[in-house]
């Protein structure tokens, strides 16, 4: 963590600030004590604003360690989509899905279409707005998850890693057969997150066929059964968005 020094604060404050790791006010000290003498602020007013700094500051680490927790693959936002390349994906929808209402809900979304159309970014942009809102998102690819639960030695600890957060993203399904078991591990984590916690998946794959990739038609049909219940599911279709420069017009 970066050290802050105020210059031209008196030492005893400085020294104060440090031992009430006041970090966050001691970068703007300096500055605001210069705002304060320019503009003639009321004491109240001048602790205000050194006090909303350091809750500024707070706020923002909270906010990188809730980021790096939750292990997304990619850095995606909103404001970095192409909303013009898919006119089927509506930005009303996705900016009030953003509003995290359905996390507080414990209700689930379902993104289903083929590869290269944003579900992974649109996923992980919703993922970085419930972290900004304060939220705990854990985000896995259904591989990385059921890898984990599979070579798990004491499953307790693995299961909670997966049930605690308010938001669990499970990307890529559908991308290839899951391994023996893996229906199981899944419906575990959908059974026990349901109606607790709000999960969002991602899927190459019609829900029809997910029997087929878990290899376990029973448990496909019961997670299925949970998830579907209370979810919004986004069916997207259209041209891969990575393909676009590659494919060459016909003459």
């Amino acid at each position: 963590m970066k050290t802050s020094t105020a210059h031209n604060a008196p030492a005893s404050l400085v020294k104060s600030a440090r031992q009430l790791y006041l970090s966050g006010l001691l970068e703007s000290l300096d500055l605001r004590l210069q705002e304060a003498q320019a503009h003639q602020l009321s004491h109240a007013e001048f602790l205000e604003t050194i006090l909303q700094d350091e809750i500024n500051v707070r706020e923002q680490r909270a906010i990188a360690r809730r980021k790096k927790q939750a292990g997304f693959r990619d850095s995606k936002t909103l404001e970095d989509f192409d909303w013009s390349f898919n006119a089927s994906i509506s930005r009303k929808q996705i900016y009030e899905l953003a509003s995290c209402d359905f996390i507080r809900k414990a209700q689930d979304v379902l993104w289903i279409g083929p590869p290269g159309i944003g579900k992974s970014h649109l996923c992980q942009a919703i993922g970085y707005q419930a972290v900004k809102s304060g939220f705990l998102v854990v985000y896995r690819s259904v591989f990385d998850l059921i890898r984990d639960l599979d070579q798990a030695q004491g499953q307790d600890k693995i299961l909670s890693k997966y049930l605690k957060p308010d938001l669990l993203l499970i990307d890529d399904m559908g991308m290839k057969h899951l391994p023996p078991k893996s229906g199981e591990h899944l419906f575990e984590i959908i059974m026990r997150r349901y109606e607790n916690r709000s999960t969002m998946m991602t899927s190459n794959r019609p829900i029809e066929e997910w029997g087929k990739l878990i290899g376990d038609v029973p448990s496909a049909t019961a997670i299925l059964d949970r998830f579907l219940h209370h979810a919004t599911v986004f069916n997207i279709k259209g041209k891969s968005y990575r393909l676009k420069d590659r494919i060459t017009p016909k003459s």
